[in-house]
């Protein structure tokens, strides 16, 4: 395994080794196992189960590769609690073994992938969504966990800037991201529905821009952008005017917080995951990240492609009052620890 990512999986099991027993000798399915969110999940249980748990936690891994990578270092882990099942979540499912967790993370989450298949987009939350929890419901499952996002917000009314659970977004139907956005939106219904009809035990978390090694140079998001035309010795391309902000979260605190919200967040609930560091502008990340480069690498405003949608949100910004108090949340990688981190994964492969 690549050294970043090992140390990434070490510092994530130290982390949770309060909430983690509770996996032990448990069969857990993971949907869109071999994307960037899912295979750190996988690697975190591979690693739990060479160092920490009793007996070992089983995984099923589903995945059609529609964005997730089959070079994905998962495929190289020999761990006979792993199994792989190439399979559509959108298509019903049948599994025959006993299974005790569920994580629906499978979905087209870069701009760029969600334009190109709309419909996969919407099928992979919606239909999967749906044909997960219908197994969880037979299967009387301990715990269901939905990958929304924070995009289900929209363009936030600066007022509700961090941006609490509570706040009912501000989301256009027909416009040119309503694929994700609404079928991420209508996803959460059918969760909280499934629950209140049939008591599944669903729990909800809501991403705020989640970056680290692993995610492929041909993502098409801010930073796996950035990286791949640094590397290349091209200018950063900056969309608009590039004054729209982000906080960006490390991704071995990001897993920190999604395993803590399934195995002892509570049921029924929807957590934003995040970073509590400062906004930041488009350009003050490229100037971040040209600074990893010796400032050698400009940063330059485009319009945007016809590849990539517009109108998003102007600001993206998290209120992390509920898992901090609730949970225990927090982060221990700054911005520049984290990119520098993303940057060695890089130039690593």
């Amino acid at each position: 395994m690549n050294q970043v990512i090992a140390k990434d999986l070490e510092t994530i099991v130290k982390r949770i080794k309060k909430e983690a027993p509770a996996l032990s000798g448990r069969t857990l399915l993971i949907s869109g196992g071999a994307g960037f969110l899912g295979s750190y999940i996988i690697g975190t249980i591979h690693t739990l189960n060479k160092q920490f748990l009793k007996k070992p936690c089983r995984v099923l891994c589903i995945d059609n590769h529609i964005t997730g990578s089959k070079n994905s270092f998962i495929h190289q882990l020999k761990d006979p609690s792993l199994k792989f099942i190439k399979a559509d979540v959108a298509r019903p499912l049948t599994v025959k073994s006993k299974v005790d967790y569920i994580i629906h993370a499978a979905g087209v989450a870069s701009p760029f992938y969600f334009k190109k298949f709309p419909m996969e987009t919407i099928e992979a939350a919606v239909l999967g969504v749906k044909n997960l929890l219908e197994l969880s419901r037979k299967q009387k499952i301990k715990g269901f966990l939905f990958f929304s996002s924070s995009e289900i917000y929209g363009n936030p009314d600066p007022k509700f800037i961090p941006t609490p659970e509570t706040y009912k977004g501000n989301v256009s139907s027909i416009g040119p991201r309503a694929c994700y956005d609404e079928s991420k939106r209508l996803a959460e219904t059918i969760c909280i529905t499934y629950h209140q009809l049939y008591n599944v035990p669903i729990k909800i978390v809501r991403p705020f821009n989640v970056y680290g090694p692993g995610m492929k140079l041909t993502d098409y998001r801010v930073i796996p952008t950035f990286f791949a035309k640094a590397l290349a010795g091209d200018s950063l391309p900056v969309h608009g005017g590039g004054r729209q902000t982000r906080t960006f979260c490390y991704v071995a605190d990001a897993v920190v917080g999604f395993l803590k919200v399934l195995l002892k967040g509570r049921v029924g609930e929807i957590y934003n995951v995040g970073t509590n560091q400062p906004e930041m502008t488009m350009v003050e990340l490229g100037e971040v990240i040209s600074k990893l480069f010796d400032n050698s690498i400009k940063v330059q405003l485009i319009p945007y492609p016809k590849t990539y949608p517009q109108d998003e949100p102007a600001r993206r910004c998290p209120d992390l009052t509920k898992i901090n108090s609730q949970l225990g949340y927090k982060t221990i990688f700054n911005l520049e620890k984290g990119l520098k981190q993303t940057l060695d994964w890089y130039r690593s492969q």
